[in-house]
């Protein structure tokens, strides 16, 4: 005779309704946001600041999207904010050297794939834990943008078709919302609808079970941080193109941005989990907390102990809910 008490039909609605809570509290928080923003700011609901929103967040979501394989496959990339600046100064530097578009953008998108292979064989090869393979890989690429650049900005004579890419609009569109759709959709499609996805979150849920199953562990997790350098990358190439410069600490904000997006997309959908569209909606939600509070006048520095506390509140919510273990 067994001593198990099966659950009440109040016990199951209760965690039917915890359930949902978690899934869509922070995506509600959003909402809200906005609501508020719109009803007590008078410029937050206009066609521009809309749009300007939506080019705000464009190369964050980049950088996001491909952090969220790293994560996926529980390894965190900190060299991702230097891989955007190594991007953002060498497509610009080799654009004023007289290269064409595609060569200079071809060879930013190599340097991205070389320093993602780099973490990778520190990590799986050598086994330096992820977090600080990538920690001093980012040192040493602050070291070399500085380098590159003697630290001085790059800026004047760079193409006008390069400059377009950053700062047009298609549609009173930014074109740098397109790039963002783009990076989105490829990332949605390759975690969501491919058994490359598939394999990728089987590595980060466990493993051993995975590796067991015949799944190729090693080589999902390298792919994991070669795509997240990758994306960081082409952020930092269209980013110049934004600033019209390259400038050797530009991508230093995106390390602390990039990782906010992909804690607070984990805690929506699928609560533990990085997704694409979670990751989306985390930048969404850092983007219109920037836009609201610049619109009523807070300084750089709340905004940035606002997101240190978001990313403290995501992580305690979805640890404590889902017993998280990334690191």
């Amino acid at each position: 005779m067994s001593d198990t008490i099966a659950p009440t039909s109040e016990q199951r609605q209760s965690r039917i309704n915890k359930d949902w809570l978690l899934r869509y509290s922070t995506l509600i928080v959003l909402i809200l946001m906005f609501i508020g923003f719109s009803l007590f700011v008078d410029r937050f609901m206009s066609v521009f600041n809309l749009t300007n929103i939506l080019q705000q967040i464009s190369i964050l979501t980049i950088v996001g999207a491909g952090l969220t394989f790293g994560f996926a496959a529980k390894e965190i990339d900190l060299s991702v904010g230097y891989t955007v600046g190594l991007a953002g100064i060498l497509t610009p530097l080799l654009l004023v050297s007289g290269y064409s578009l595609p060569v200079a953008f071809g060879a930013s998108l190599g340097a991205g794939i070389l320093v993602g292979l780099v973490n990778a064989l520190l990590v799986t090869k050598i086994g330096i834990p992820s977090l600080i393979a990538t920690l001093a890989t980012g040192s040493i690429l602050f070291g070399i943008n500085f380098l590159l650049t003697e630290g001085r900005a790059i800026y004047g004579g760079l193409p006008d078709a390069y400059m377009v890419l950053g700062q047009g609009r298609m549609w009173g569109i930014p074109n740098l919302t397109f790039f963002m759709i783009g990076a989105v959709a490829i990332a949605w499609f390759a975690m969501e609808r491919t058994t490359f996805g598939r394999y990728i979150y089987a590595v980060g849920g466990n493993a051993k079970a995975a590796e067991l199953s015949g799944v190729r562990v090693t080589f999902y997790r390298m792919m994991s941080l070669v795509l997240v350098a990758l994306f960081a990358a082409c952020a930092g190439a269209l980013l110049a193109a934004r600033l019209g410069s390259g400038q050797p600490n530009v991508g230093e904000r995106y390390l602390l941005d990039g990782l906010a997006t992909v804690f607070i997309g984990m805690t929506m959908f699928r609560p533990g989990t990085a997704t694409v569209i979670g990751t989306l909606c985390g930048a969404l939600f850092i983007g219109v907390i920037n836009n609201g509070l610049n619109l009523v006048g807070m300084d750089t520095y709340v905004q940035n102990i606002m997101k240190g506390l978001i990313i403290i509140v995501a992580v305690a919510i979805v640890s404590r809910s889902t017993k998280l273990s990334i690191l």
